[in-house]
């Protein structure tokens, strides 16, 4: 592990730091975090955060049972790569090495997530819990905790328990899922509350219910497209699956806020995705009106729910009548203020203008509020430098952007929960170079945005409590497999022992935050 040695064993003298800030060292005095940011913010921000089904393995393991990734990585064709998470980066048997590793980063917290299908194998809410399964995640909270390591943990990052979606198709069932989804938070909470501090109930909602239901290409595969798909319903079913969602949320909210957080002195939220939208030509009304619905689809969907209105974006409704469900008073009730903190994942930015002319039918099938996307708008300015990953550009100006809509519109505490990139070049047999593990994209990726949280903070008074980098380890990708290297921590998946090379980006993260952050 020499390139360990080299990035970690050592302090940061004047070589190595004019590495990692080539722009030179600003005095503590000059930075943009004033003498109001607190220490206990401070601390906050030094995390990364993963999920179950792409670094654990053990699949099988110890009682576990079959998730929908499960079987969609043991399906022909459904893999870019026809790889499986079987193993990813077995997480799971070399968890305590991993927090080894996180304490080296200068890690303070740690996002995870939780296998449903590892503690109620069948899922259900009268099915039989894993014991075994849960003394997994036990002893990586208390090792994580012995490391002082704050973790945040996730109930839901998209693998719902291939049993529940065989008996009642899962999520379009609300009223057979909800209860389940709640007893299997319930659990949570009994057995690891005394230790998390922290929870989220969904990774993503919206991602899960548009890549798995319209798309089709993410877990459960449905869709309405059956030259690929066997079965789903590209109009109706993405947005029950969402109501679902958060339908269930609220309740383990509620559950938790009454039964739990008096005692535990917790808090619990929910994290959606969503990217900042511009109008292709900023001068022209149109464009501006299909950015603002970019986000409003992307978004609000699920945060003017929980967080604004207590009801979905008008222009939802125009779009898709009586194909989005309808809040009962009661959902309404329970739904809005069902989170503690506006919890955030974002990667990058989009020029977007009409797909569809006005006054043109929109299909059914549109489900992302008839948009064109673009690289660059009218004047031909691009978004930002290219990733390793199609959709993904840097774009500090657009989460810039971001967090000021959010703030505004909901005016909640934000928690930063997932927020990195790939960079082109790491896809290389091991052991990788010196060049490979200098991964300056990375690097200036971080540099740069978080640099504009600072100034969110500083000059816009923006309440933001956490910034969680994607991600600890490269690791298995979803349907993209092992094609996406999002680590901060090169991953050898075809050694045994999946072993571990600490890229620069690693160094520089815990470098500068020590040195950007008042002490």
């Amino acid at each position: 592990m020499e390139q360990f040695n080299l990035l970690f064993n050592r302090k940061p003298d004047a070589s190595f730091l004019r590495m990692l800030f080539p722009n030179g060292i600003l005095p503590l005095s000059s930075l943009p975090f004033g003498a109001g940011f607190t220490q206990d913010l401070t601390d906050s921000y030094k995390r990364y955060a993963t999920a179950a089904p792409q670094i654990e393995g053990a699949w099988d393991k110890d009682g576990k049972g079959p998730s929908t990734w499960d079987t969609l990585a043991h399906t022909s064709g459904r893999v870019i790569d026809a790889s499986t998470a079987d193993d990813a980066t077995r997480s799971y048997d070399l968890f305590k090495e991993d927090v080894k590793l996180m304490k080296s980063y200068g890690v303070n917290a740690y996002r995870f997530s939780l296998s449903w299908s590892r503690i109620i194998p069948l899922g259900g809410k009268d099915d039989p819990v894993n014991e075994a399964g849960i003394s997994f995640y036990s002893s990586l909270i208390d090792e994580l905790i012995a490391n002082d390591i704050t973790p945040f943990v996730t109930l839901f990052h998209w693998d719902v328990p291939q049993a529940l979606e065989d008996r009642y198709k899962s999520m379009l069932d609300q009223e057979k899922y909800t209860p389940d989804f709640v007893r299997y938070a319930n659990v949570c909470f009994e057995r690891f509350g005394d230790r998390v501090k922290h929870w989220i109930t969904y990774n993503e909602p919206g991602v899960y219910a548009l890549a798995g239901y319209a798309g089709g290409a993410h877990a459960p595969n449905r869709s309405s497209d059956r030259s690929k798909y066997a079965e789903g319903d590209t109009s109706k079913e993405p947005w029950i699956v969402g109501h679902t969602q958060l339908v269930s949320h609220a309740h383990a909210y509620h559950l938790y806020k009454r039964d739990f957080a008096p005692k535990q002195n917790g808090t619990i939220g929910i994290t959606l995705s969503g990217n900042w939208s511009a109008p292709w030509d900023a001068e022209d009304p149109k464009d501006r009106a299909a950015a603002q619905r970019a986000l409003e689809f992307e978004i609000a969907w699920f945060a003017d729910p929980v967080h604004g209105s207590g009801d979905y974006p008008a222009s939802m409704r125009k779009q898709l009548g009586d194909r989005l469900p309808t809040f009962t008073a009661e959902e309404k009730k329970l739904v809005n203020g069902s989170s503690d903190f506006y919890g955030m994942n974002t990667y990058t930015a989009f020029f977007v203008r009409d797909k569809v002319p006005e006054g043109e039918p929109i299909p059914p099938e549109d489900h992302k509020g008839n948009l064109a996307w673009s690289d660059e708008n009218k004047e031909g300015v691009s978004r930002g430098l290219e990733s390793d990953t199609e959709w993904l550009r840097s774009s500090p100006w657009g989460f810039a952007n971001l967090l000021r809509w959010i703030w505004d519109r909901y005016h909640k505490p934000i928690y930063v929960t997932e927020n990195g990139t790939t960079m082109k070049g790491e896809h290389v047999t091991a052991p990788p170079s010196e060049h490979v593990l200098n991964d300056t994209h990375r690097i200036d990726f971080y540099r740069s945005y978080v640099g504009e949280l600072a100034k969110a903070v500083k000059d816009g008074g923006i309440d933001i409590r956490s910034y969680f980098g994607w991600t600890l380890l490269d690791n298995w990708e979803w349907a993209k497999g092992y094609t996406d290297r999002f680590g901060v921590t090169w991953v050898d998946f075809e050694s045994e022992e999946k072993t571990r090379y600490p890229k620069r980006s690693a160094a520089f993260n815990r470098e500068y935050f020590k040195h950007l952050i008042a002490q």
